[in-house]
């Protein structure tokens, strides 16, 4: 009688644990698939500078900022913060218009200003005519200018952080923009 016991009990315990892993294989299965469905994007920025070691000559920075849809759905309202560290001797211009301001045919891949034109280190700009990303799209905000004259010792950055409404907290980009510098008499 003991003996059936044991493989009584044997078997009561292997069932169990059969139930409890395929418990665990269904939910690993639906993490799995949800995060197929994740929206996903990515940003970056790409640019060329020409620096100037000339006091009386303007440095600058032409740069293009990215966002691509790498996931499987689409992202809709897309919007970007392009962010320049407080104080940076640089001035910051772009293919923009601000919402008060708005000419009555904008520029073709025009965005417009979405935050106060008085802040001169935060620049929040969602696409003119652009509603929505694909997967595999990407849209970018290009010939952004940075421009600087090296008059006296000056460093700066610029960080860019891309927003939807599928990710609201919004995302950094994978690179941010730095510079610096010393002037010599």
């Amino acid at each position: 009688m003991e003996k059936n016991n044991t493989i009584f009990e044997l078997k009561r315990k292997l069932k169990l644990h059969e139930d409890q892993t395929e418990l665990y294989l269904t939910e690993l299965q639906n993490l799995l698939s949800n995060t197929l469905h994740v929206p996903y994007i990515i940003s970056y920025f790409t640019y060329s500078i020409n620096i100037s070691h000339n006091i009386s000559t303007e440095s600058m920075i032409i740069g293009t900022f990215h966002i691509r849809n790498i996931g499987k759905n689409e992202i809709t309202h897309p919007y970007i913060c392009i962010k320049l560290s407080p104080n940076a001797p640089v001035h910051f211009s772009g293919k923009y218009v601000n919402k008060k301001n708005s000419l009555p045919s904008n520029p073709n891949g025009a965005w417009e200003r979405i935050n106060e034109q008085l802040n001169k280190n935060e620049f929040w700009l969602k696409p003119i005519g652009t509603v929505s990303i694909a997967p595999s799209e990407t849209i970018t905000f290009s010939n952004f200018q940075i421009k600087w004259k090296p008059e006296k010792p000056y460093n700066a950055s610029v960080s860019g952080f891309s927003y939807c409404d599928e990710i609201q907290n919004g995302i950094p980009a994978i690179n941010q923009i730095n510079l610096s510098g010393s002037f010599h008499d």
